[in-house]
């Protein structure tokens, strides 16, 4: 993460402070390093859950899918002695 920067203010609860200036000392790193790791891999964690969403929306547009009942029969035999194979399309 290099290049330009811009301060971003936010209100933090003091709990979650606290717990950021313990693992900020505990890594040896400033406040604002943990921060910006924090937040790059939310953005991260985001905008991988937007892809996979896209590519589930894809999926039913084309007729991927797997009826709901399968999925639950499948689902309520893993707790007996003789589970069914996983639903497939």
């Amino acid at each position: 993460m290099g290049g330009e920067t811009k301060v971003l203010t936010a209100h933090v609860p003091l709990s979650l402070v606290k717990q950021v200036d313990e693992m900020a000392a505990r890594l040896e790193r400033p406040r604002g390093w943990v921060i910006k790791q924090a937040l790059a891999a939310w953005v991260d964690q985001e905008e991988e859950r937007h892809r996979m969403t896209l590519e589930a929306l894809e999926d039913v547009d084309a007729g991927r899918v797997i009826d709901q009942r399968a999925i639950q029969a499948w689902a309520d035999s893993l707790g007996t002695g003789n589970p069914l194979p996983p639903p497939t399309e």
